[in-house]
């Protein structure tokens, strides 16, 4: 994996096309979704279920158009039934998925949280990503810098971070060089297109 990015078999890996923009890119871009037993759609974000896949970009505005124009039922090819509230049900899943990550990440000693702990892993050239909750202090958050060629996380609360670490609110929190950093980017990275406060990922560089 290159430092904070992307593993180069992973940029040249799966394409999969979007069904409201019509757009091929790499399906950790995109999420898949199954037609359950039932009819109804599913979001398949570990993509194991079965059946034939259907693939919408991360993007709330790209799910929201499937939803409303019909687009799910056209490329099964058959009648189903979607959710209204498919966008915050794949929001929520892909919350818990990264919070999950983090977590795992934690127990194998792959990330840290509070303060000087964060800066002592900044500082000595350990962390690979900083994460920062966006309802936190930004006078707090100003005094800690993304790793150079690293990532940054900025749109999980205090509250569903807290959640990966056991505690009520976190703060910040690093990750290092692990197996598991690179997918809690991508993860990240497709909440950060289901939500609508987003996120600025450059404003920490440095």
């Amino acid at each position: 994996m290159t430092r904070g990015g992307r593993n180069k078999d992973r940029e040249d890996g799966s394409e999969r096309k979007c069904i409201a923009t019509g757009e091929v890119r790499p399906k950790f871009g995109l999420i898949r979704f199954v037609v359950g037993p039932d009819g109804q759609i599913v979001p398949d974000l570990m993509e194991k279920l079965p059946g034939r896949g259907i693939w919408v970009s991360a993007d709330r505005a790209a799910l929201e158009k499937a939803v409303k124009k019909g687009l799910f039922a056209r490329a099964a090819k058959q009648q189903v039934t979607v959710p209204e509230d498919l966008p915050d049900l794949v929001e929520q899943a892909l919350v818990r998925r990264v919070i999950d990550l983090i977590s795992l990440a934690r127990k194998g000693g792959e990330a840290v949280t509070g303060f000087e702990k964060v800066k002592d892993w900044l500082v000595k050239d350990y962390a690979e990503v900083l994460i920062q909750a966006s309802d936190g202090s930004g006078r707090g958050k100003s005094k800690l810098h993304t790793p150079e060629g690293g990532s940054f996380i900025g749109w999980l609360t205090a509250d569903e971070l807290g959640q990966a670490f056991g505690r009520q609110t976190v703060i910040h929190v690093v990750l290092g060089a692990g197996g598991l950093t690179q997918r809690v980017v991508e993860e990240a990275a497709r909440l950060k297109g289901m939500r609508a406060l987003g996120g600025d990922d450059d404003r920490r560089k440095g």
